[in-house]
């Protein structure tokens, strides 16, 4: 099985960090996604998804994000269940963030090469043991 979400938009509320009761870090905001397709031109067709990021891609989002700003996820969707303080059951749908990267804004003109930062150290290795460019002449094809 393959649960697997890419979303790049806008964040759309103020970024407030919390902490559970046991120290982890947890941040959910509202991401801000324009629909490819406009039937009309005079249309503006925005969707809105709940995201939820657990410690150090929270920390990292605060830090250096903030309402309006552009940002890249790679995650997970989630369902979940609970009951408000009617009793009614709630169901709610979220992305929760695998990884997190910059991207153009569009106030830049979005003319600057798109910058990954890996959310996690164990990304950073990854990436770093990808080859660069010229260091794959060992390769036989």
């Amino acid at each position: 099985m393959y649960n697997k979400v890419i979303l790049m938009g806008r964040i759309a509320n103020d970024l407030e960090l919390k902490s559970t009761q046991n120290g982890a870090s947890v941040l959910s905001f509202r991401l801000a996604v324009d629909r490819r397709y406009q039937p009309d031109p005079n249309d503006h067709l925005t969707d809105f998804f709940n995201i939820v990021a657990w410690r150090n891609n929270a920390e990292f989002i605060s830090k250096y994000f903030s309402k309006g700003r552009m940002i890249h996820i790679d995650g997970e969707l989630q369902t979940r269940t609970y009951d408000d303080k009617d009793g009614k059951t709630v169901y709610v749908t979220e992305v929760l963030v695998d990884r997190v990267s910059f991207t153009g804004d569009k106030s830049e003109g979005g003319t600057k090469p798109q910058t990954k930062t890996p959310a996690s150290p164990a990304a950073a290795e990854v990436q770093a043991e990808q080859p660069t460019e010229g260091e794959d002449d060992d390769y036989p094809f």
